[in-house]
């Protein structure tokens, strides 16, 4: 009697351990599926977090002067009218838009090197700090040589704040094949006339291919923060570039009529 009181006790006692174990791998698997489940809503809530910010943020700086660095193709075809009376711009012909570096123009920081502009609504002198901004003078200089700046339109005038130009594309997405970076000093500030070089979005600060613009109030003090690299200064034809700047429409909208570079020329003066 007693080995089958015994026997009796140890079958509950294995059902009692059974049933143990079954809610135990029942609390187990819901425990996981809850994991489960809360790990999948934040995926989806990190997916909608990353779209609603990818959406929110701008493909394309509009209220700073920017650039693609990619390399570029031609002038864009029918740009529009041409501003001042002026004849359309020539076509690109058999300039290179693509190179693979500047070369060095041996530039003597002791000089003086004016870029004379000589656009269609008039000339604009810039004066460029080959002290502070060496390497950025160097490429200037470079693509002035070429010839490449001859032709290419000012594609973009923003009222009250910058003209743009130096693109080979003609819409803001070219540049020379190349990019070179020069950070400007930190205590920087973009003053009227002054001349610096648009970059891309995600471009480090003082990056910069071709596409240079000329800050034409002093509005541009208070909006640029110091990424732009520093090119030089207009010092004539700021008449020029304020005539330019009265043929805007609007930030991102193309301007009424198109100012273009005739011819880009360096001079040098001890």
């Amino acid at each position: 009697m007693a080995k089958g009181r015994a026997a009796k006790r140890a079958r509950k006692k294995g059902r009692r351990a059974e049933q143990r174990a079954i809610v135990r791998s029942a609390y187990a698997r819901r425990r996981r599926q809850r994991r489960i489940a809360i790990l999948l809503t934040s995926i989806v809530l990190m997916g909608v977090g990353a779209a609603i910010v990818f959406a929110a943020f701008p493909k394309e700086k509009k209220t700073t002067p920017s650039a693609s660095p990619q390399a570029p193709g031609v002038v864009a075809p029918k740009l529009g009218p041409v501003a001042c009376g002026a004849k359309p711009p020539p076509a690109a012909g058999s300039r290179k838009d693509a190179y693979g570096s500047p070369q060095d123009q041996r530039l003597d920081r002791k000089k003086q090197y004016v870029v004379h502009l000589e656009t269609s609504c008039g000339p604009i002198d810039v004066t460029l700090d080959v002290a502070r901004s060496p390497k950025t003078a160097n490429s200037f200089v470079f693509l002035v040589r070429q010839h490449f700046y001859d032709g290419l339109v000012f594609h973009r005038i923003s009222p009250d704040f910058v003209i743009q130009g130096g693109d080979p594309k003609g819409d803001g997405s070219g540049g020379p094949g190349y990019q070179v970076v020069e950070p400007p000093p930190k205590e920087f500030k973009y003053k009227k006339g002054t001349v610096a070089m648009a970059k891309g979005q995600f471009d480090p600060a003082g990056a910069s291919g071709s596409q240079f613009f000329v800050v034409s109030t002093d509005h541009g003090q208070s909006v640029l923060t110091p990424d732009y690299a520093v090119l030089g200064a207009v010092t004539k034809g700021m008449d020029v570039v304020a005539r330019i700047t009265q043929l805007a429409t609007g930030d991102t909208t193309p301007p009424k009529a198109y100012a273009y570079i005739e011819r880009a020329t360096v001079s040098t003066s001890p």
